[in-house]
């Protein structure tokens, strides 16, 4: 039977890609992994009790819930009491970084998604291969494009954690009620006014669903992508599994539920805070 060289295409795209591309990856590199090393840099450098402090406080100003705040304080510190501070901020970093990268790309396709029909019929679908495909197949082209690093962290992190950004911001335009969209083109307005005027407030509700699953998809991925050199939380995971060292192991894991129980919480509360102004 003749076989379908599927592998061998795919192979040749991502070859090609790397061969003309090459120069475009290498200084994006550059300047984002430059940007990550300062803000390591920068949360490193603050006093482990007074950054744990402030965080708490800004959980609770941003949650308006003291015992999410009091929760936020007793997690840190518990991370800071088992020696995981530094692989935290770096974790936090990396997340912060692709995340802020997957919401400038997720929103803006989304919003073009939604009031383009060609758009919505091809980047759906796409939406569904991407969301169902294995999470350590995105850290194949990642390597040749950006090699083992941080960086390639990101790229991977990144393509992962953007369907939810994209599939949401169309939804929520979508959602808008006809009668308001009829409205609002009675008063003569124009396609931009009544998508930043009406579309985009009324969605914003279910914009920061999808950043929030973005945000944890992004922490999920960045554990993954220790192995390709992430570091962080997720290397201190992947180090206890080849040393067989089980309690460091779940020690590294309580640090990620730590965190990422913080980012959903705070951004579930964000949400609720704006859809009930």
């Amino acid at each position: 039977m003749y076989r379908l060289p599927v592998g061998h295409v795919i192979e040749e795209i991502i070859e090609f890609l790397v061969d003309h591309l090459s120069f475009a990856t290498k200084a994006c590199s550059v300047v984002v992994e430059s940007s990550l090393r300062l803000l390591e840099k920068g949360m490193v450098a603050i006093p482990e009790p007074l950054f744990i402090l402030v965080a708490g406080a800004l959980v609770w100003r941003l949650s308006k819930d003291r015992r999410l705040g009091l929760f936020a304080v007793l997690g840190l510190a518990l991370i800071w009491n088992m020696g995981l501070w530094k692989a935290t901020m770096s974790t936090v970093a990396l997340v912060l970084v692709a995340t802020l990268f997957a919401i400038m790309l997720g929103v803006p396709i989304g919003i073009f998604t939604a009031v383009n029909r060609m758009a919505y019929r091809i980047i759906m679908p796409t939406l569904d291969v991407m969301q169902t495909m294995p999470a350590f197949v995105y850290l194949i082209p990642a390597i040749p494009f950006f090699g083992l690093g941080k960086m390639a962290a990101i790229f991977s992190t990144v393509i992962f954690s953007m369907p939810p950004a994209i599939r949401l911001t169309c939804l929520g335009i979508k959602q808008v009620p006809e009668d308001l969209v009829e409205c609002a083109e009675a008063f003569g307005t124009s396609r931009w006014q009544r998508l930043v005027k009406l579309e985009l407030p009324l969605a914003r509700s279910t914009i920061l669903a999808g950043v929030n699953q973005t945000v944890m998809l992004a922490l999920s991925m960045v554990v993954i992508a220790a192995m390709i050199g992430a570091k962080g939380l997720g290397g201190e995971v992947w180090k206890a599994i080849q040393r067989l060292q089980m309690g460091r192991g779940f020690e590294a894991g309580i640090g990620i539920v730590i965190v990422a129980i913080i980012l959903d919480r705070v951004l579930q509360k964000a949400g609720k805070q704006n859809n009930n102004p």
